[in-house]
């Protein structure tokens, strides 16, 4: 992890997860605060080495790589927490992402971990889309939902921290089939990442780039495969192909080898974004058959 300087008042941490940091006026303002109490502590070490100091955090959604090291920046410095509202709803009740990866049943064990659930906190203010002020700061929160519910970007001096609606090159190479919950927002807030003006951008996980906006390109064209390249399977199957098979071949299609369960249930939902989009375009539909949920092409 290294504190990179963007402009005189926005840094980063720069790693597998980008915590953004700004000062002012003799305060600091934490954007996201990594997996746990191991990422964040390395983050209060390098600001303390560095006399800079930490008094708010904003979560800028609710997985628990972004906010997995909150629940430890309140109970040892009683920092305050903000969050937009629909994610403040999971931050304070982390087991709903594992609940809503597993069809909304309470999870098996297996989904019981940091990766999938962060230990919840209680969050202090919510974000509002537009201006808002904490402490010294006035900022601008970007609505960018897609890859969350309510995930929100942050436009503070010049620099937009970007959280998750889009992903560094390296990033999307590695995950093949990034993890999205509406596909159609997810490519709404991408082109909106296109017109928004700024010095310099930093997604959650990749570089900073003044200039982004070929990497958001980047993003757009490869959702736009990924959902061609389902609709075409989904297509070869006149009569239709369950939902288990469809997810099945779309991955090996892809090359992807999964592991565990909860990687399973991540792709998953990505697949069931982009077939979502596709059911609303009326280019397939959804049937019972013999107790089986199947996709029918149409």
């Amino acid at each position: 992890m290294k504190l990179q300087s963007l402009t005189e008042h926005c840094y980063a941490f720069t790693g597998s997860v980008t915590i953004g940091y700004c000062v002012k006026e003799g305060k600091g303002l934490l954007i996201d605060s990594g997996l746990d109490d191991s990422s964040v502590k390395k983050v209060i070490k390098i600001l303390t080495n560095e006399g800079l100091p930490l008094n708010y955090c904003v979560i800028t959604h609710a997985h628990a790589d972004h906010f997995g090291g909150a629940h430890y920046l309140k109970k040892k410095d009683g920092l305050q927490l903000f969050a937009p509202k629909i994610e403040k709803a999971i931050i304070e009740n982390s087991i709903l992402e594992p609940i809503y990866l597993f069809n909304g049943a309470n999870p098996i064990n297996e989904l019981r971990n940091k990766f999938l659930e962060g230990q919840s906190v209680g969050i202090d203010g919510e974000l509002n889309v537009g201006q808002n002020t904490i402490g010294p700061f006035t900022f601008e929160a970007i609505d960018l939902p897609g890859h969350s519910y309510g995930q929100a970007g942050l436009l503070v001096d010049d620099i937009l921290y970007a959280a998750d609606s889009y992903f560094g090159r390296e990033t999307l190479e590695k995950h093949v089939i990034p993890f999205i919950i509406d596909a159609d927002q997810t490519l709404d807030s991408l082109k909106k990442l296109l017109h928004i003006t700024c010095k310099g951008a930093i997604p959650g996980h990749g570089n900073y780039e003044e200039n982004y906006v070929e990497t958001v390109q980047e993003n757009i064209d490869l959702h736009e495969e990924r959902m061609n390249s389902l609709l075409t399977l989904v297509n070869e199957s006149s009569e239709g192909c369950s939902f288990e098979k469809v997810v099945k071949e779309y991955l090996q299609l892809h090359k992807i080898a999964v592991s565990n369960v909860g990687q399973w249930l991540l792709f998953r939902t990505s697949v069931t974004a982009y077939l979502t989009s596709l059911e609303r375009k009326n280019l397939l539909s959804f049937a019972i058959r013999e107790n089986e949920l199947i996709v029918m092409p149409h």
